[in-house]
């Protein structure tokens, strides 16, 4: 036992020295994609005005497209995940189209004169065809939408910065997470390691 409790210590430490090299490099990674996306910002106030690119353009009503999920792991960690809401919008978006797309064909064989009693009856009573109304609040989630329809490359660059950015924080709340768990457990092992040898040095004088 005497021998494994200094290998279970130096393990650790090479995991503690291991874990703050790669916090380092997502660090210098983070502030390098936070200064493009300023930078890219920047430019694009530059081209279209500053007017055009700022809080005023902001809309009304904003609603997350970004959930933060915290799990607790092993050893008192806590991993931290990303989760997007733009892949379920385009998955509704499409369904939502081919949907309505058979509807309306068969509303076309209708007479002129019902057509639209009919469309607004299935609007009422179909779940699937209310989407359709919603479908432009969806379209306009996209923060880009905010500042026009054709925005630079220059803006479309930051929005894919600060995306990054958003996972990448999330991946260092996790590993700075683990590397407090991983020092707390260092301070316990070294601690532990001084008791067993306070209590051997007063044997080894008396013998």
């Amino acid at each position: 036992m005497g021998v494994d409790q200094p290998l279970r210590l130096d393990e650790q430490l090479l995991l503690f020295m291991d874990q703050l090299e790669a916090l380092e490099e997502k660090r210098l990674k983070l502030n390098s994609l936070i200064e493009e996306g300023w930078f890219s910002i920047a430019k694009a106030r530059y081209s279209m005005g500053n007017k055009q690119v700022s809080a005023l353009q902001y809309a009304s009503e904003m609603e997350p497209l970004v959930y933060v999920e915290t799990s607790a792991l092993e050893g008192a960690t806590a991993e931290f995940k990303c989760e997007r809401k733009e892949n379920k919008t385009e998955d509704l978006k499409n369904n939502t189209i081919e949907d309505i797309g058979a509807k309306e064909t068969g509303l076309r064989r209708r007479i002129n004169t019902k057509q639209k009693e009919v469309k607004e009856e299935e609007q009422e009573t179909d779940p699937q065809v209310k989407t359709k109304a919603e479908s432009p609040t969806l379209e306009h989630r996209d923060p880009l939408k905010w500042f026009g329809i054709l925005v630079p490359q220059n803006l479309k660059q930051a929005q894919s910065a600060f995306k990054e950015v958003i996972t990448l924080s999330a991946e260092i709340a996790t590993l700075q997470s683990a590397i407090l768990a991983t020092r707390k457990e260092m301070q316990a092992q070294t601690k532990e390691k001084q008791e067993k040898t306070e209590k051997t040095q007063p044997e080894m004088k008396k013998e």
